[in-house]
């Protein structure tokens, strides 16, 4: 069990992909190391051992992690993990901006669920390369599961990667998976409050999109409350709106890609300094 998140570890975790896994070169003999801890007994009481292996789980994670973000920069592929609650159109969003990108680079998606291909199925019909990553009973994607991704996915240099990563407001918040940023999708039809309920979500985004606008007239979403309620806690995030059904909004979504094509200088120093 994972004790930073109480989900399974990797032993449930299948890799559905579209072709033999590829050895990439990620950095060291690291094949048979996993990022959830299996319970090392530190000699201090449960809490002191249950914290300690928290620090183990995300220390391993973080280590994967820069040897993702290494390759993903070294093959100059663009990586953006996509959060949110069920429901709050990912993949719909995915479906629209794979048919509009895939005609200037090549897309491609590693589709986190817990269980089915449902979601696969629809963006390889929108015309990109998909790795499904069911993770049983696990609530996260975490960087290892994403290495794993890669070794099937092998995105071709220059493409943009997108990871839509398991349908929640918690868990995906602390595992970070190498991606260069992290957008925030949510919907209108979940509320305004979100972000004061969930902040760790909210403090770690570079961008928060709020989805299903054309829904404004019949819900009660104040979007100057939310917007005032994101930036007290990210003053830096960027937030745009949009409907992914109608097509509201959406090049506004597209020009953010654009402009974060390449990474930033600060990514690329986190970079070079990877061990």
């Amino acid at each position: 069990m994972c004790a930073t998140c109480g989900c399974s570890d990797e032993a449930g975790v299948r890799i559905d992909g579209l072709a033999q896994p590829r050895a990439h070169e990620h950095g060291g003999d690291h094949e048979h190391e996993h990022p959830h801890g299996h319970g090392h007994d530190h000699g201090h009481g449960h809490g002191s051992r249950t914290v300690l292996l928290e620090q183990d789980v995300l220390a391993k994670n973080d280590l994967f992690a820069r040897r993702n973000r290494s390759w993903l920069h070294e093959q100059d592929v663009l990586a953006v993990n996509l959060m949110s609650a069920p429901g709050a159109g990912k993949t719909t969003l995915l479906e629209r901006t794979v048919r509009t990108l895939a005609a200037e680079s090549p897309v491609c998606v590693v589709e986190g669920d817990q269980e089915t291909r449902l979601d696969a199925d629809r963006i390889r019909s929108a015309g990109a390369p998909v790795v499904q990553v069911n993770t049983g009973a696990g609530c996260h994607l975490d960087a290892a599961m994403l290495r794993r991704a890669l070794d099937t996915l092998d995105p071709p240099a220059g493409a943009v990667l997108f990871v839509e990563n398991v349908g929640n407001l918690v868990c995906p918040a602390l595992f970070d998976l190498g991606e260069h940023y992290r957008v925030v999708l949510l919907s209108v039809t979940e509320g305004q409050d979100k972000p004061l309920k969930y902040p760790h979500m909210f403090t770690g985004a570079d961008l928060v999109v709020v989805n299903k606008i054309d829904l404004l007239p019949h819900v009660d979403f104040r979007f100057e409350a939310f917007e005032h309620d994101v930036r007290s806690i990210n003053p830096r995030v960027e937030i745009l709106s949009l409907s992914a059904t109608r097509g509201t909004g959406l090049p506004a979504w597209f020009q953010w890609l654009r402009g974060h094509r390449a990474p930033s200088r600060h990514l690329t120093a986190e970079v070079e300094g990877t061990p």
